[in-house]
């Protein structure tokens, strides 16, 4: 039997889409010979559902749609449909609502695996909605026993991570049921599949391979993961799929960020060469365009805002929009004051040039000077200073949200990690918009991932690149006036932000002193009810803002 692995972008609720997408690859398997096709987990209502889990109507649909599914494998010849979907639980007690992997073969529904280890950290939340597997089986198709498993059941091999997360290993549990039946199951493959919603972060996608490679090694098994590819909400899927032989050689590899196809065959097992190590800058870069493509599609809209400061950092975020949406499909805008600099005006016109996007200027001198007058009676007497400056991202906030409302694009954030780990944004300023596409991309990455941009030519205008970084909200403004050199102060709140090292760690590891350390790490205390109320931030490291970060506002930390 040849098996199939289909690696698709799900849309949450769309269950028409939804289910074409399953049909079209099916169809496209059954061409090819296979016995049994693989999809993704919950590919039938997509990944992460989150509270429409409790709307008893979106559980009843999936199942309807799952049965719908089931009726194209009832004319002979066609492949078995393997789909992780949800179905309501038959226990009294307990919730209501199971993770399943389902099989549908012969016109129905044949087999039902539940998954056992359900997530509960970083952006986990799975014990929040589904009841977990008392029990799992090996079960049989086209005569051939398979263990089918649903992603975090194949992430607690003891043989692999130092320490278990749960202390059942579903995957041993099931090779075990293979022991007890020497003698049905003699002279057969293991084969291990895995039906997978596993999230990219930065170095993901090897640290998964060799896992899987860890459980073939292990159990002796051919093992095969499907996983969802795609942008939902502020996740990206890479896919990534593959199917790993006994001895750890990778057999089958799907694309990267990308729908696929991939088929395999047991019985063959030619170990194709290992693939390069994937460059983690180009692997960020698609992930950040394919996050931005499906949010902005996945929510019904087709064009994009972007406030072109002459910075780098809008200047990345243009040129991912560009490349995710298309350049028609993108408009820059540029609105300065008396503190921009000619040369940064100039650096973003050439940028949309270069870019090919409209670019509109909408100077703000007069609303910041008629919101000053207006000011005056309340700030006579004071000296300019942060409310001065903030007035001026908040102006272009409105201006960019009255755009969004007139032609229907949605605007895309500017600010990077490094700017909203330490409070370096405004609140209603700069940090407005639909989604921040860089907000998980610490400021040296961000120069990385520009240079990547310009790898074949300039895009990013190289001046931008070079030029010391700026707010331009007063005269002659650096950032490294309030701010370590982000060459010190990016490993400092990677280490705090997204590993949780203490003060003393930081500076030991780092040889910089524990005061500068301290003074860095109290700047990401007080700003955590800013980044409570940002755009959501698209997720391309281990610890990202948002949902997988959860940490209480009013607090007062010893750091």
């Amino acid at each position: 039997m040849k098996i199939a692995l289909a690696q698709i972008n799900p849309t949450v609720g769309d269950f028409a889409g939804n289910a074409k997408k399953i049909l079209e690859y099916a169809t496209r398997a059954d061409t090819l010979g296979v016995g049994l096709v693989v999809f993704p987990e919950l590919a039938v209502c997509g990944y992460p559902p989150a509270d429409l889990l409790e709307k008893a109507s979106f559980v009843a649909r999936a199942e309807q749609v799952v049965a719908e599914l089931a009726g194209w494998t009832a004319t002979a010849g066609r492949p078995a449909i393997l789909c992780g979907t949800v179905m309501a639980t038959k226990a009294s007690v307990g919730k209501q609502v199971r993770n399943v992997a389902a099989l549908l073969d012969g016109g129905r529904v044949s087999f039902v695996q539940q998954k056992m280890l359900l997530p509960f950290y970083d952006v986990f939340d799975e014990q929040r909605y589904f009841e977990p597997a008392a029990e799992q089986t090996l079960v049989c198709v086209g005569g051939e026993p398979l263990a089918i498993t649903i992603c975090e059941d194949a992430w607690n091999d003891k043989g692999f991570w130092p320490r278990q997360m749960y202390p059942v290993d579903p995957v041993e549990k099931l090779m075990g049921r293979w022991e007890s039946q020497p003698k049905e199951l003699a002279g057969q493959q293991r084969v291990i599949l895995n039906i997978s919603a596993s999230p990219y972060w930065q170095g993901k996608p090897q640290v998964r391979q060799n896992m899987l490679a860890a459980l073939a090694r292990r159990h002796h098994a051919f093992v095969a993961m499907t996983n969802q590819v795609g942008g939902n909400d502020s996740l990206v899927f890479d896919g990534s799929s593959l199917v790993i032989r006994p001895d750890g050689h990778v057999v089958a590899r799907a694309a990267s960020f990308a729908e696929d196809l991939v088929v395999f065959d047991t019985r063959d097992g030619e170990a194709i060469a290992a693939a390069t190590q994937v460059d983690e800058v180009a692997a960020m870069w698609s992930a950040l365009v394919l996050g931005t493509r499906d949010y902005v599609r996945k929510c019904g809209f087709s064009k994009a805002l972007v406030g072109l400061s002459g910075g780098i950092d809008s200047a990345l975020v243009a040129a991912i929009a560009v490349e995710a949406l298309g350049k028609e499909n993108v408009i820059g805008v540029g609105m300065p004051t008396e503190y921009s600099s000619l040369g940064s005006i100039d650096d973003a016109r050439k940028l949309a040039k270069n870019l090919g996007v409209r670019f509109e200027l909408l100077p703000i001198h007069d609303v910041f000077a008629q919101f000053q007058h207006v000011l005056q009676p309340l700030f006579a007497g004071t000296p300019f200073g942060l409310a001065e400056e903030n007035l001026q991202p908040r102006i272009r906030g409105t201006l960019l949200m009255a755009l969004s409302n007139k032609f229907g694009a949605l605007v895309l954030t500017t600010g990077n990690k490094s700017e909203m780990s330490t409070g370096y944004c405004t609140l209603y300023g700069d940090m407005v918009g639909a989604l921040a596409v860089i907000g998980d991309v610490m400021k040296m990455r961000v120069y990385a991932l520009s240079r990547y941009v310009n790898r074949v030519k300039e895009v990013i205008p190289w001046e931008t690149i070079s030029k010391p970084p700026s707010a331009e909200l007063r005269p002659e403004q650096r950032d490294t006036d309030s701010l370590p050199p982000y060459e010190v102060l990016d490993p400092i709140l990677e280490a705090y932000v997204e590993r949780y090292c203490s003060a003393e760690q930081i500076a030991e590891e780092q040889g910089v002193d524990v005061a500068l350390v301290r003074s860095v790490l109290q700047l990401v205390e007080k700003s955590e009810y800013k980044r409570q109320q940002a755009a959501p931030v698209l997720k391309v490291t281990r610890k990202s803002f948002g949902m997988g970060r959860r940490f209480p506002i009013a607090v007062k930390v010893q750091v």
